[in-house]
């Protein structure tokens, strides 16, 4: 079989789905259209922004005048940690009280940038509070998972261009962390090793999808990738939660973290929106040797900073599909300067 002329599926054994990849159907995406957004020119700190040091949300409540990052817990939660504990239990009818909170971390007091944009010194900041943050809220007794994430841009449903991320911790491991952590329990039981170690020791090897690498982490684009550019950052060394890095690994996170999202901005040229999260180890007071960190980057655009890839149709109805393989959109990501465009 040649992946690169016909139509085929490709197995994701993190979760145990399927992508169905047809790559006849736009062998060289980034010949299409190449116009160029419209660049936001957003000024440092906006008095109309509720994230902004020392202004007052919506809430009524202000905020810190902060000169690093800043860390509140969200007026609008999604999750409340004092939901009744109630439960539906009627044949088809199910549901379940949920208890947690939703926390907002601000990466910076400014305004106008973004992590492609800030310094690796500031980033290492953020990675150490999201540290805090999983300790912290881990420890509480109705926590059993804590999921780190960052929305960017619009398209993904932000609704405020302050460089922030959100950390939601709940009762209940959610459905895509529960498929990934079933799968590495039944690998590491097999292999007695993490499934992402043996993984990514195949990948180093093939040197196909490859992004970036550094003394500690690697970035690459997987093999079962869904989304056109959708990427990965792992650590070589089998690190269960982000709380068991060191402090150089902390700042090689950091580093990848800044040189991955640059490359984002500079395939189109644009702010690159994605949603990225982390996913590590559940808070539930049990040993998690199969889990292996890493952090999922799932961005929409495909031909242009315009042209988006909407999952509709049959990724709706029958399975998720692509029309670039992994192998290409590795290739063209790791051929972008680690310049961002702006200072080009």
């Amino acid at each position: 079989m040649n992946f690169l002329e016909h139509s085929h599926r490709r197995y994701n054994p993190l979760t145990g789905e399927w992508v169905l990849v047809s790559p006849h159907r736009a062998k060289r995406p980034w010949q299409g259209q190449t116009e160029k957004a419209t660049q936001e020119n957003r000024p440092s700190y906006d008095p109309e922004c509720y994230l902004c040091p020392g202004n007052k949300r919506t809430s009524g409540i202000s905020n810190d005048n902060y000169e690093s990052t800043f860390v509140f817990t969200n007026d609008f939660s999604a999750l409340l940690p004092d939901t009744p504990s109630d439960e539906l239990n009627d044949d088809l009818f199910k549901a379940k009280a949920e208890q947690g909170l939703s926390r907002v971390i601000c990466f910076s007091p400014k305004h106008n940038l973004t992590i492609p944009e800030m310094d690796v010194n500031v980033i290492k900041k953020v990675v150490d509070l999201w540290c805090d943050e999983y300790e912290s809220l881990g420890k509480m007794d109705f926590i059993n998972h804590v999921q780190i994430f960052e929305n960017k841009g619009a398209v993904m449903g932000c609704s405020n261009p302050h460089p922030h991320g959100q950390i939601w911790a709940q009762s209940s491991i959610p459905d895509e962390v529960m498929k990934e952590s079933e799968k590495q329990k039944l690998y590491f039981d097999r292999k007695n090793n993490t499934l992402l170690s043996d993984y990514l020791h195949q990948e180093l090897k093939k040197d196909e999808r490859i992004v970036l690498e550094n003394d500690t982490f690697v970035s690459l684009v997987p093999f079962w990738a869904v989304w056109p550019f959708e990427t990965m950052i792992l650590p070589k060394r089998i690190v269960s939660k982000i709380t068991d890095l060191t402090q150089q690994e902390k700042m090689d996170f950091a580093d990848m973290y800044k040189k991955l999202t640059i490359k984002y901005d500079n395939l189109f040229e644009v702010s690159f929106p994605y949603s990225a999260g982390i996913h590590q180890a559940p808070t539930d007071g049990l040993e998690h040797p199969e889990w292996h960190l890493h952090m999922h980057f799932y961005p929409p655009l495909l031909r242009s900073a315009s042209v988006k890839k909407f999952m509709v149709g049959y990724e709706m109805m029958a399975n998720a599909q692509r029309d670039i393989t992994a192998e290409q959109a590795a290739q063209r990501l790791n051929e972008l300067s680690n310049t961002h465009y702006k200072q080009l």
